[in-house]
């Protein structure tokens, strides 16, 4: 279990690293977990562990929202001052991005569909 938190921090420092050193303009948090992907895609063995680890971290996850809502509770000029505006970005991006997913989504769907042969529309035999 040890190893499989190591690895998890592991890929998280390299694509941290990865980001500010070559000046990459991805997340370093993207780039480790495309890391730790290329790492699992080559060590099959390091599954079971890292499942153990990352179905503890998922089922404890609230525990790890706390910090970040003491931070934002500390922030209280900041929300009275500009919270009407930050609550109203939050909800037209939120909506936003539910309908830009959903068209996305019924474009992929009557793009891909199958025909009658059996075929898909998209793909060239």
């Amino acid at each position: 279990m040890l190893s499989a938190i190591a690895l998890l921090l592991a890929c998280q420092l390299a694509g941290e690293a990865a980001h500010r050193f070559l000046g990459v303009p991805i997340p370093g948090a993207v780039i480790g977990m495309g890391l730790l992907l290329a790492w699992l895609s080559l060590v099959r063995r390091e599954r079971p562990s890292l499942e153990a680890v990352t179905g503890w971290l998922t089922t404890h996850m609230a525990i790890l929202f706390v910090p970040a809502a003491v931070g934002v509770m500390q922030e209280g000029e900041v929300l009275k001052a500009h919270g009407l505006a930050i609550v109203l970005a939050t909800v037209v991006s939120t909506v936003l991005t539910i309908v830009v997913t959903a068209l996305v989504f019924t474009w992929a769907i009557r793009r891909f569909k199958p025909d009658e042969d059996g075929t898909e529309e998209g793909r060239v035999p």
